[in-house]
């Protein structure tokens, strides 16, 4: 059609801007996508199903949103693109279409111990600035009320270059900051407890620091002998007061120890540079069981944990101090913000109002402000990243979402599915990786990828509706109306575990008497208070193994065959065939091929373009030194082992001259939570959220305890994996011991023999126990939010 024709008024043509209503993907090949082209439509909400690895993320997040993140930070400088991390182009041979990405994912909120909900949302950085202009006495600006800004003030004399001379002024300033100053400004205090560290009857010289890594003969050892501050040879009980302060605390000071310059410290700044500064979880387990062992930590004495200096709290608005609006709860702090009538400060509280009042609609009012943000679970974590979004008046988005109903009761579920419809409706595409069937049913369009995991997924099976898929013949559709069945008998407990006067968080003084032998389900609307139940009273005991889900940790050189501690026997089984040392079979240690560091990869750092990963040259990326891999064990060599999946080497060591017990036992573990297609060599970073969290109930299988926890185990899981899942709880209690799980999935409550349901609502409508029963109890009842859902779950 010429231009001239297409302005005629008879035929209208279609503008040349509205012809990019697609996101176009061809032959993407990210991790295990097989060549896999897709045509999304935009501002509709799609959904992406399919097992736990079979390409959801891949296709979403490493393929569309990275590429779509990756030319935004192109658009800037390469000075500002040298500050940004990094990002490589996707392996795919065209996108076309995308639309700037903001990416809601389910990675936990930073563990920082000053980082908080409210500091994460800029809820408090409002709340600042409305107490700096309102609140009486007035002690200065925003930053008085900040517990991470300190107080400081200094004054000298500085040279400043006038008129060709030199003049000397003086100078002074202060900075009135919020933080207390005991604390500084993280609420609680750290003590030591001093038997932990010294043994006081013995003598330095004898080995009484009792610190891992201090030993006599150790380096730290000779400094402290060598150091002159003390006698090496005396009790440490005998110490005079400067001995023992010159012991513990002395500040850095310079000295000689055998003729080399040494600066020496006191032992517990030692200690808190090089153990307390670091992550706790991070630490090795020794290293880790000192630290619990001899830390004591407390609420801050001067500030009772509210992180701020006294002048901070004294400052107040009606009577409400910036520490007590942190502590209330969002769905009160609302309703207070909104009785605050002042024309002076009117668009601060509507933002404000606006903020607080989203938490209350995305089921996040039962908070505080001053949560810290490493307390929260993934699902609240997200849904605290959706916040900012919520108010944005940006369209022609594409909001992406890994799983936006994560711990959420099936009452919330309905919630958050509002929202998701809102933002698409305000003009967005919505990008959702997503498993459960009430989120599925609300899709525009489906991508649904298989047909399984791992090297057999990573294909596109279905395209189309929901009633398409529901029709298909693929394994997310032959699930989508699976409904589990109330058991016809329940098992009958052999004991209980008594909680007396629970009273973590918002528990209203709880008592319950936990069923052992049994399978049991606590659940309850998000913030009911169950977390607070179990991990408060009951993880922690004696003979209790518990799986949380906070996440594993893992470089690029961490593999499932490593996490699970599966590489050692297969190591000694190797060195005792071939009579060499157990190191040579390490990828990590000896056996490494040295041009690549046994990464397998050599990457190549480019400033603010994107790193290159070439494969190794000399070892072809198998990661070992030739020499290592002439060494056989039946039949294999050590790369061809790490290459095999868990199902194969199950066989492999199962039988034959490769037999191998107590890997055959580990690898049997991952099988049965349905990992038996992943590869013992593959990096850890590149499992699925839902793999992870199975491989870590795969470890924990292992320990001794008769009482195990589980936190939402379905979490990441497809519905097919859900029966899997029923089938290993069933078999844990068969064998004798009692399972408590913390769930929302209807499936898993309906298979419980006994349910605690927690409620009636959230925060400090929380907290109580609504129901103690068996599933077909509750159902009967109908008297909670647990129940009316279960019974429609179940056709009851």
């Amino acid at each position: 059609m010429t231009m001239a024709k297409g302005t005629q008024a008879q035929s209208p043509a279609l503008h040349a801007a509205d012809s990019h209503d697609l996101i176009r993907v061809h032959g993407a090949r990210v991790n295990n996508l097989k060549d896999v082209s897709v045509e999304l439509p935009k501002r509709r909400l799609t959904v992406f199903t399919g097992v736990s690895g079979s390409g959801k993320s891949s296709l979403v997040f490493g393929t569309i949103a990275a590429e779509s993140q990756r030319m935004i930070n192109e658009t800037y400088s390469t000075f500002v693109q040298g500050f940004m991390p990094t990002l490589a182009r996707p392996e795919v041979d065209v996108l076309d279409g995308l639309t700037t990405a903001i990416i809601v994912g389910q990675e936990r909120m930073g563990g920082d111990a000053r980082s908080t909900v409210g500091t994460a949302t800029d809820a408090n950085a409002m709340l600042r600035i409305l107490f700096s202009r309102l609140g009486e006495p007035h002690i200065g600006s925003a930053k008085a009320f900040s517990f991470n800004v300190a107080s400081i003030s200094g004054a000298g004399a500085v040279t400043v270059e006038r008129g060709g001379e030199k003049v000397k002024e003086r100078r002074s300033f202060s900075i009135v900051g919020g933080m207390c100053p005991r604390c500084e400004g993280r609420g609680s205090v750290t003590d030591f407890d001093l038997t932990a560290l010294y043994d006081d009857s013995k003598s330095l010289s004898e080995g009484a620091l009792t610190v891992p890594g201090y030993s006599v003969d150790g380096w730290y050892g000779r400094i402290f002998r060598g150091c002159g501050f003390f006698d090496p040879d005396k009790p440490i009980r005998k110490f005079t007061k400067k001995e023992l302060h010159d012991l513990l605390h002395k500040a850095p000071t310079k000295i000689k120890v055998d003729g080399v310059n040494l600066t020496y410290e006191g032992l517990i700044p030692k200690i808190q540079k090089s153990m307390l500064s670091k992550d706790i979880d991070s630490l090795q387990p020794h290293i880790r069981a000192f630290v619990e062992r001899a830390m004591t930590f407390t609420s801050c004495p001067d500030c009772g944990g509210t992180r701020l200096s006294e002048a901070a709290r004294s400052s107040k608005i009606k009577k409400i101090s910036i520490a007590d609006a942190c502590s209330m709860q969002i769905s009160d702090l609302a309703e207070w913000v909104r009785g605050l009538k002042e024309p002076s400060v009117a668009p601060l509280l509507k933002a404000l109002g606006d903020t607080l009042d989203s938490f209350v609609e995305i089921g996040l009012g039962y908070l505080g402000l001053d949560r810290p943000a490493g307390t929260l679970s993934g699902g609240e974590a997200q849904r605290v990243k959706m916040i900012r979004h919520l108010g944005s008046s940006l369209t022609d988005v594409t909001y992406v979402f890994d799983e936006p109903t994560i711990g959420l009761h099936p009452h919330d579920i309905q919630r958050m599915n509002d929202l998701l419809l809102r933002l698409r409706d305000k003009g967005n595409t919505v990008l959702i990786v997503e498993h459960k069937p009430e989120a599925i049913a609300i899709a525009d369009h489906v991508v649904d990828l298989g047909p399984r995991a791992g090297t057999e997924g990573g294909e596109v099976v279905f395209e189309g509706t929901v009633e398409g898929l529901r029709a298909s013949d693929t394994l997310t559709g032959q699930h989508l109306d699976d409904r589990a069945t109330l058991k016809p008998t329940v098992r009958t407990p052999t004991g209980k575990l008594g909680v007396r006067g629970a009273s973590t968080n918002n528990l209203q003084d709880v008592d319950v008497d936990i069923p052992l032998g049994v399978l049991t389900v606590v659940t309850g609307v998000a913030g009911s208070g169950k977390s607070s139940l179990i991990h408060g009273s009951v993880a922690g005991q004696e003979g209790v193994v518990t799986v949380d889900q906070a996440a594993i940790r893992g470089s690029r050189r961490s593999n499932p065959a490593t996490y699970t501690g599966l590489l050692d026997p297969i190591r000694k089984a190797f060195a005792k065939a071939n009579g060499v040392k157990p190191a040579l079979f390490s990828a990590n240690s000896e056996g490494a091929c040295p041009t690549c560091n046994g990464a397998g990869v050599i990457y190549t750092d480019l400033a603010m373009m994107a790193g290159v990963a070439s494969t190794c040259d000399e070892c072809e990326g198998k990661r070992f030194q030739a020499s290592v891999l002439d060494y056989h064990f039946g039949g294999r060599d050590i790369s061809e082992v790490l290459a095999m999946s868990v199902a194969e080497a199950e066989e492999f060591f199962g039988a034959g001259e490769a037999r191998t017990p107590a890997a055959q036992k580990i690898l049997q573990r991952m099988a049965d939570v349905g990992l038996g297609y992943l590869t013992l060599g593959q990096p850890l970073t590149t499992l699925s959220g839902g793999e992870r969290q199975r491989l870590k109930l795969a470890t924990h299988m292992a320990e001794k305890g008769g009482v195990y926890v589980l936190d939402e185990p379905t979490t990441g899981l497809h519905l097919a994996d859900v029966e899997q899942l029923l089938g290993l709880l069933d078999r844990l209690v068969d064998s004798g011991k009692s399972v408590i799980v913390i769930e929302h999935h209807q499936a898993v409550m309906a298979h419980a023999d006994w349910i605690i349901d927690l409620g009636p609502g959230a925060g400090h409508d929380g907290g109580r126990i609504v129901f103690e029963g068996t599933p077909a109890e509750l159902v009967a009842d109908r008297s909670t939010l647990t129940g009316e859902h279960l019974a429609a779950y179940v056709g009851g």
